[in-house]
């Protein structure tokens, strides 16, 4: 469980949850007992509560998915950490700050193109676009809802008649959006938009172009492969 500290008195401390105590959860894990709690105040300098937070969330998505226990979830995430950016094992207690964003990034990555389904609030609470939009378009997901088969929206207009497949897109603002969010967009207008989900377009560069078979860069391939 995590909350904020709202005071102190003392060797009393009152912490507001930031969700609803489960009394039956705490009854089972107490076993009889007194319950023991922990208090650990962010530093700035280690994995943040926050960040903590959404990785544990993710665990239990994952091990409600496939099964598998949490130590065993933890283990198979951490070692994939450390195998992908060579860095030593680590511990969710103690970690850095960029081991635990890297870590909620990877893990969002797996669990979408596993197609393992998770909370949407965790989601929508990461404060990076770029790899949230970037995973959508690759996916073929709406970055509002996660609704498959979302088409690649371009923020910036392509112009009325002209063939999304021969333009060149490097420089322009891409999202994939589903039906109703692309409806959405052409009511309310870019900016309002943008301020209502809270989400941003990416600028395709040359390199993005490339990966994602986009106008020009489509054409080309089609071509060089007959």
């Amino acid at each position: 469980m995590y909350g904020k500290l709202i005071s102190t008195q003392g060797n009393v401390v009152k912490i507001q949850l930031d969700e609803e105590m489960d009394i039956n959860k705490l009854i089972k894990f107490a076993n009889g007992k007194q319950p023991t709690v922990e208090l650990l105040v962010d530093d700035g300098r280690h994995i943040t509560p926050d960040q903590r937070k959404k990785i544990y969330a993710l665990l239990g998505d994952y091990c409600l998915y496939t099964g598998y226990s949490l130590n065993e979830a933890k283990l198979f995430f951490k070692s994939m950490i450390a195998d992908f950016f060579h860095t030593e094992m680590f511990s969710l207690s103690d970690c850095s700050e960029t081991v635990a964003s890297q870590m909620i990034t990877t893990m969002l990555e797996f669990f979408f193109f596993e197609d393992i389904p998770f909370h949407t609030k965790i989601w929508d609470s990461l404060p990076d676009d770029f790899p949230r939009v970037m995973m959508c378009i690759k996916t073929k997901r709406c970055a509002i809802c996660l609704k498959e088969h979302a088409d690649i929206h371009h923020v910036t207009a392509v112009g009325m008649g002209r063939n999304r497949n021969e333009i060149n897109h490097v420089g322009m603002y891409i999202e994939p959006l589903c039906r109703v969010h692309h409806t959405i967009f052409h009511t309310i207008g870019a900016k309002n938009f943008m301020a209502k989900y809270h989400i941003k377009p990416i600028k395709v560069t040359p390199e993005i172009a490339k990966e994602l078979h986009l106008g020009k860069q489509k054409s080309e391939e089609l071509k060089n492969a007959e």
